[in-house]
């Protein structure tokens, strides 16, 4: 069982053990002869209902507090490593480190590089396009120098400038590198990236955009 489905299981589990409860008391009172009903079971079968109830209502509550998260879809494209065979041992080192950290610690599953009008990298999920050509939303990127985090992909039109990303990508992040690229992240999921995913994701790009300005300048 994924953790996913273990936690659907968990929130509605109060909801479940309440309504049965409720049901065996109710059960329980009918096939009890009026005659056999004592004092201490009417107050155990009210105690009960009680309990119940709230149980009941503890689960309606988990479902509005902790709603339900995105679905995650499986997406379309092969596993890959590409790396610009030209790079420095420094570059490559540094790329091949960045990019093994969003893998594996944030939902990122695909991954590409484009610096000073090349293609450094594409790790992870590959899309069938390995060109990168910048679209609008890139070149705002590099000219604010702000992050953009497109939470369903699918509501926005300018999707179209990332056909290098496998066709079903459901959340992405484009981080500057600098003024003179960017680092394109995708999700499996909408809605998936949090703030301190967001911050761990600035902060390597940070590091990255530097090696890459200090070794590509000096190459």
């Amino acid at each position: 069982m994924s953790k996913s489905d273990s936690t659907v299981v968990l929130r509605r589990l109060p909801i479940v053990v309440g309504v049965l409860a409720g049901t065996l008391l109710f059960a329980n009172r009918l096939l009890t002869p009026d005659a056999e009903l004592t004092n201490w079971q009417s107050r155990s079968d009210a105690v009960g209902v009680v309990i119940s109830a709230l149980l009941v209502l503890t689960g309606l509550l988990w479902q509005r507090v902790q709603p339900k998260p995105p679905e995650a879809v499986v997406l379309e494209g092969e596993e890959g490593f590409e790396l610009a065979s030209d790079l420095p041992d420094a570059v490559k080192t540094e790329l091949a480190w960045a990019s093994h950290l969003l893998l594996t610690n944030t939902v990122t599953k695909s991954i590409v590089v484009w610096y000073d009008d090349r293609l450094l990298l594409r790790r992870g999920v590959l899309g069938r396009n390995a060109h990168v050509k910048p679209g609008p939303i890139v070149e705002r990127v590099l000219d604010k120098q702000k992050p953009v985090y497109l939470v369903k992909l699918d509501l926005y039109p300018g999707k179209v400038e990332f056909d290098y990303l496998p066709n079903n990508t459901q959340g992405l992040i484009c981080q500057p590198l600098d003024r003179k690229g960017v680092l394109v992240l995708g999700a499996n999921a909408p809605r998936s990236y949090t703030q301190q995913d967001e911050r761990w994701i600035e902060g390597i790009a940070e590091k990255l955009a530097a090696t890459l300005d200090r070794e590509l300048t000096v190459s």
